[in-house]
């Protein structure tokens, strides 16, 4: 028991070590941009001015002065992105997905696969939950012991059931679904937002290294750390955000690209597209002017999503057929009464 205890405890320890790296290049870019290129690199001009030298770094007061506010604008959304995504809690499945104490019971004590499956059939009737497994079965997590909504996934990793699960990130030390959908995207944005602007603004100046045009300072080696470090982050996160902007079109998960959904009436992994205006409103909400801050404003509770018409269950349709005829009595009565 305590091997086992201390194993898990070391993991707990070694997920952190992503982070810490991704924090420690996050704080040398600053430093190396901020201070060495901007701050240091000025006073440094100064005295080569008073002693008759000619400057070359960033030479511009005003210069200097939008590249600062631009660089501190983006760090700091960058970092309220990261931080939300990192520390905000995996949502997880309501009370009412899980079965009563009697279901329970009778679950754990029926060792028949088909007779389990008619108890969680009868605990899922009032339940809004349209995807089964491959074999038309209920979803249901032993581990958690609730009947799984849909798009709702066990995390190994976190060891919960995690609601519109996309996947577990091992960079930002936690499960990407439902509660922090929106932060990871914004997080993604403006990491290669960030990435560009350094890599674009150092880039002159890391021309100028290699042509020998720049003073034998400290800064001259940040400059061209920070020009590869912020080019090789770019294009590895331009791939992974361009990725995840196609799956917010098409409004599915990263599970949901390499498993489709089942429905009632089979597969689909276009099952929960509504169209790509939709789409992106399930993701960041009805309120454009919160779309670009990392705070909650995602559609639904993460344990019921619409769907499309054409993937309806079968008996919603029979329902809907049986009652078309009453509908248009009713649309008879009332042209009749407005007439």
């Amino acid at each position: 028991m305590a091997p086992s205890h201390v194993l898990k405890c070391c993991q707990k320890v070694l997920a952190w070590v992503p982070v810490v790296f991704i924090a420690l290049v996050v704080a040398w870019s600053y430093y190396a941009y901020v201070v060495e290129l901007c701050v240091c690199e000025a006073w440094n001009q100064t005295l080569q001015l008073k002693e008759g030298y000619k400057a070359v770094i960033i030479s511009s007061t005003a210069e200097k002065a939008v590249y600062l506010v631009i660089f501190h604008l983006l760090f700091f959304m960058f970092i309220w992105s990261y931080w939300k995504t990192i520390f905000t809690p995996p949502a997880s499945p309501s009370k009412e997905f899980c079965l009563s104490k009697a279901d329970k019971e009778q679950y754990e004590k029926e060792e028949r696969p088909e007779y389990q499956q008619e108890i969680l059939r009868r605990a899922a009737k009032d339940l809004p939950i349209y995807t089964t497994t491959a074999s038309r079965a209920i979803r249901y997590c032993d581990r958690c012991q609730l009947i799984k909504p849909d798009r709702c996934h066990h995390c190994s990793a976190c060891d919960i059931c995690v609601l519109k699960m996309d996947h577990h990130c091992p960079w930002v030390n936690n499960c990407v679904g439902f509660s922090n959908y929106k932060f990871f995207l914004l997080f993604l944005m403006y990491s290669l937002l960030y990435c560009l602007f350094v890599a674009a603004t150092v880039l002159q100046y890391f021309i100028k290294f290699w042509t020998n045009e720049l003073p034998d300072t400290h800064a001259k080696f940040h400059v061209l750390f920070l020009f590869f470090v912020a080019a090789m982050f770019f294009i590895s996160i331009l791939s992974l955000f361009s990725y995840h902007c196609w799956l917010v079109g098409k409004n599915r998960s990263t599970i949901e690209t390499f498993r489709a959904p089942m429905f009632r009436n089979g597969p689909d992994k276009n099952g929960f597209s509504l169209g790509c205006s939709k789409n992106l409103r399930e993701v960041f909400g009805d309120e454009k002017k919160y779309w670009l801050i990392p705070v909650f404003t995602s559609l639904g509770d993460g344990c019921n999503f619409p769907t499309r018409l054409v993937i309806m269950d079968p008996e919603q349709l029979a329902v809907s057929s049986q009652n078309e005829p009453a509908k248009r009595f009713l649309q008879r009565i009332l042209c009749l009464n407005i007439t």
